[in-house]
């Protein structure tokens, strides 16, 4: 079957979790391109016709085995990887929950090779996918606030970060 997320015509909208747990973050190791073997937050790309919530759940449960109920949108970011010519082979729009646990059990499966609880302070160890570590650390400053509910914001005042695969990043405001 053909990888109809290499040279996309359009943006592919993925999702992501933050899970914490006891001041440790859920990472997972990457089992397939791109980027195989980096580690990253549990998520994937959204199926058509499944809602946001919906996917997050299902990508989480595929990944880790673990049941959530996402709690708030984190990060909305991109993340364009290109080839040797500067075309995009990969692009992604991607949005990142803080997530719940209410279920289930840590296992690896599906996309995942691998399944960790990783400390704040052991982040460095890992070979952790562009653009990720920044949202992480987003996460465990604002992870106090994840119990409150926050609208949805769209449009520019919601990318608060612009990202592309050589890691030049642009912040807005």
């Amino acid at each position: 079957m053909p990888d109809n997320r290499r040279y996309p015509k359009r943006p592919v909208l993925g999702v992501g979790a933050l899970i914490f747990n006891r001041g440790k973050i859920l990472l997972v190791e990457r089992g397939k391109e791109p980027m195989k073997g980096y580690w990253s937050l549990p998520g994937g790309a959204l199926e058509t016709g499944e809602t946001l919530e919906e996917g997050i759940i299902r990508e989480v449960r595929e990944e880790t085995g673990l049941e959530v109920k996402p709690v708030k949108v984190l990060e909305i970011f991109e993340r364009i990887i290109r080839d040797a010519h500067g075309a995009a082979e990969y692009h992604y729009v991607l949005i990142d929950y803080v997530c719940r646990i209410t279920g289930g059990s840590l296992r690896a499966a599906d996309d995942a090779s691998r399944a960790a609880w990783v400390p704040r302070q052991q982040l460095s160890r890992y070979e952790i996918t562009t653009g990720t570590l920044p949202v992480i650390e987003k996460g465990f400053r604002e992870r106090g606030q994840a119990r409150r509910p926050v609208p949805l914001q769209t449009g520019r005042e919601a990318c608060s970060t612009i990202e592309t695969y050589e890691g030049h990043q642009r912040r807005y405001p």
